[in-house]
Parts: C-alpha cells; sequence; structure tokens
C-alpha cells in the first residue's frame, strides 16, 4: 500500500508565501524558499507551491524563484498558477519542478491538458478543481476562486482524467482556512469517480482532520498551509499520531 502523503502549500503573492481565509483577506507570512527548506527538514513529503494571482494579473511565474527552490529542498515539489501553455510547463520543468498544477488554463481550453499529459507524461500534471457548493450543486471556480464556470465537480474531474491528469488537488472553497475539516463526504465521492492519485485540500484544523480525510474521505493525499505555517500541528507529532491510527505515513 502507498504510503499517505502529507503537503504543506505555500500561496505565493509577489515573491511572498501568504494566507488567506475562504480565498481572501490575504497576509504576509514569509519566504517561500526559506518555508520550503524547513519543511523539507520537518519531513513533509511534497510541496505545493501556487502563485495565487499569477492567473488573475496576467503574470509569469519567475522560473527565478523555482531554481532557488529546487536547490534548497530534497523533496518533491508542484508549482502551479497561470500555466497557460507547453511553454509554460516546460519552463517549469526546466527549472527544477517535479509537477505542475493547471487551474484555470485546463477549464479555458481542456485540451492543454491532453497536450501536457503527451508531451511531459501524466506523471508530471496536477490538475487543481477549486470548487464551491452553491443549491447543492458543486460549483467549479477559476481565477482563484474568483470566477464561476459552467464545470460541475465530479464531472470535471471524471474529464481531466480522461484527458491524461496525473492527479487531481482539490479545494472546496467553503472548507479553505476556517479550519473545520476536510470535505470528507465529496473526497470520498470523488476517489470511486476518479482512477488518479487525489489531494485533499481546504479545511485542516486539528490532526483528526488529517485522520479522518485518510480514512473516511479515502484520500491519498492531505495539504493544508496555516496549520503546518504556524506550527500549531508540528508535521513530525502529526505523522506519528497518523501511524498510530493505523494510517501508512512515511516517518
Amino acid at each position: 500500500m502507498l504510503s499517505k502523503r502529507i503537503i504543506p502549500c505555500l500561496d505565493v503573492r509577489d515573491g511572498k508565501v501568504v494566507k488567506g481565509v475562504n480565498f481572501v483577506n490575504i497576509t504576509e507570512i514569509g519566504d517561500p524558499v526559506e518555508h520550503g527548506a524547513w519543511y523539507s527538514e520537518q519531513g513533509a513529503d511534497e510541496l505545493v507551491y501556487l502563485d495565487i494571482t499569477a492567473t488573475h494579473e496576467k503574470r509569469k511565474l519567475l522560473s527565478g524563484l523555482v531554481r532557488k527552490v529546487a536547490e534548497n529542498i530534497n523533496i518533491p515539489f508542484t508549482v502551479g498558477g497561470g500555466v497557460n501553455g507547453l511553454g509554460d510547463a516546460g519552463a517549469l520543468l526546466e527549472a527544477g519542478a517535479d509537477k505542475i498544477s493547471v487551474n484555470s488554463a485546463a477549464i479555458l481550453d481542456p485540451g492543454l491538458i491532453d497536450q501536457i499529459a503527451k508531451s511531459f507524461g501524466s506523471q508530471f500534471l496536477v490538475i487543481a478543481v477549486d470548487a464551491k457548493k452553491i443549491n447543492g450543486s458543486w460549483v467549479v471556480y477559476r481565477s482563484g476562486g474568483r470566477i464561476a464556470t459552467s464545470r460541475e465537480l465530479f464531472d470535471w474531474a471524471a474529464e481531466v482524467c480522461d484527458r491524461g491528469a496525473g492527479e487531481i488537488l482539490f479545494t472546496s472553497m467553503d472548507h479553505d482556512g476556517v479550519k473545520t475539516g476536510y470535505a470528507c463526504q465529496e473526497l470520498a465521492q470523488l476517489s470511486e469517480k476518479v482512477p488518479v492519485p487525489l489531494i485533499a485540500s481546504g479545511g485542516a484544523g486539528k490532526r483528526e482532520h488529517f485522520l479522518e480525510v485518510f480514512t473516511e474521505g479515502k484520500a491519498d493525499a492531505a495539504l493544508a498551509a496555516s496549520v503546518f505555517h504556524y506550527n500549531e500541528i508540528p508535521i513530525p507529532e502529526l505523522k506519528k499520531y497518523l501511524k498510530e491510527n493505523s494510517v501508512n505515513v512515511r516517518i
């Protein structure tokens, strides 16, 4: 059985790590390279860096930052935000990223998923899906949670897998930053519908939430930000707790 993964997420804006609640109220909390190196030492399995304003502001990710991260950490990391074509994907891979995360560009041009998967391999491609429950239906959003789309969570997740996505990073916008637990019911449904690893995001507030997302939510990996950034849940202690509760994690 594959180990369940613990993944700190570092939202980046203007070269600084930031954190918000429900995708708003953004505050700066530190340097992305220093944070990444510290997480690597703490035993994180992977990292995710998301430039939360790249798409909205029509900017490209700075390859220089990716190179610095690659030079300072020894665990896999994913980079997303403003990836609009094969050129962007190739540049990030060349700079040292292990995977890229695509959200808005895939929604606007689903064929991009096929192109990236065929050019670089599915294992290089994570499709990020941000969704919010509206009138009983999970609506997919783009542009950092700013724009609602006509896509529905489960249909879109199935389509991206058919097109070649290697993983899905699902963020419940309703749960993001409020620390009341992950959207375990929806995650469990997704895990039954998609054949690729599922990364859960949005809602971690205590170590029990991680246990729930792996057992009830059937997630393959759990992503969190503030509880790790502020060391509210130290990763070594979290992994020990999960191991004691029969969750297979890498110690």
